[in-house]
């Protein structure tokens, strides 16, 4: 059975750094893109990041740019997401994301997704 667990989030001030961690478990993902989405109270699940199967490839949503980073581990089959210079709009519950189909872009929308966490809670206080 497939899992994806995350863990990081919390609450943290306006200007500050979190780092999410995304372990998988089940199977392995190494020739999958994965990512991260979030989701606000309110709106649509959106994409964050993502990064090819060999981790060389990655793609950011224009809102974080520059201030997240996306990265892998293919021998420990996690991915993390490090979130500096945090801002308000960036609240939101953040999922981990598995590509349905390998050796595939690291861009993906919902419909892409073979698998997802159970979501960690971002809140960023201003």
């Amino acid at each position: 059975q497939v899992q994806l667990v995350e863990s990081g989030g919390g609450l943290v001030q306006a200007g500050g750094s979190l780092r999410l961690s995304c372990a998988a478990s089940g199977r392995t993902f190494s020739d999958y893109a994965m990512g991260w989405f979030r989701q606000a109270p309110g709106k649509e699940r959106a994409f964050v990041a993502g990064v090819s199967g060999d981790g060389v490839r990655i793609v950011y949503a224009d809102s974080v740019k520059g201030r997240f980073t996306i990265s892998r581990e293919r021998a420990k089959n996690t991915v993390y997401l490090q979130m500096n210079s945090l801002k308000p709009e960036d609240t939101a519950v953040y999922y981990c994301a598995v590509r349905r189909l390998r050796f595939s872009s690291p861009y993906f929308t919902r419909d892409d997704v073979a698998y997802w966490g159970q979501g960690t809670q971002v809140t960023v206080s201003s």
